[in-house]
């Protein structure tokens, strides 16, 4: 596959004389991938299921960067937002396995991420509050205020 062109500044992609925003160059490759791979995924549904299953489209655009707030100029309110997209999109990639919060701040701060770890425990607080993510530490559900590692997994109202 050929890379793409892009724009001087690296923040567009250009595909028959269009721009298009580009993906978060800061986002680690591993989770680059899982999240094009949900992106991917997503389409094909729309395909086949319609637009009832465009939000996850909607959340992998965000949480890869090419949609919502521009990466390169984040606000606090920006970073939740992708915070939120990132958690939701990794949980329908790994159908059934659970995320760490820290893969979530990765993917938004890239090498800043530490900075973001309060933010996305909070965020997954309120995703959990919203029945959408389930908390848990060692197997067991816990409060968003438990003391050490956390997990995240997919919570009983988080849309497929």
């Amino acid at each position: 596959m050929t890379e793409q062109e892009r724009t001087p500044d690296g923040r567009y992609v250009v595909v028959d004389g269009r721009r298009w925003r580009a993906s978060d160059p800061n986002i680690p490759e591993r989770l680059q991938a899982e999240l094009v791979k949900e992106l991917m995924t997503a389409r094909r549904l729309v395909k086949t299921r319609g637009d009832d299953v465009r939000f996850r489209v909607q959340d992998a655009k965000v949480a890869l960067g090419e949609r919502g707030e521009e990466w390169w100029e984040p606000t606090d309110q920006g970073r939740r937002t992708r915070l939120e997209s990132v958690i939701r999109a990794l949980l329908r990639h790994r159908d059934g396995s659970t995320i760490c919060p820290s893969d979530a701040a990765r993917a938004v701060g890239g090498e800043d991420w530490r900075d973001l770890m309060d933010a996305a425990r909070e965020v997954a607080g309120e995703l959990a509050e919203q029945g959408q993510v389930r908390i848990t530490q060692k197997g067991e559900d816990v409060d968003i205020h438990a003391r050490g590692p956390i997990r995240l997994g997919a919570g009983p109202d988080l849309r497929t």
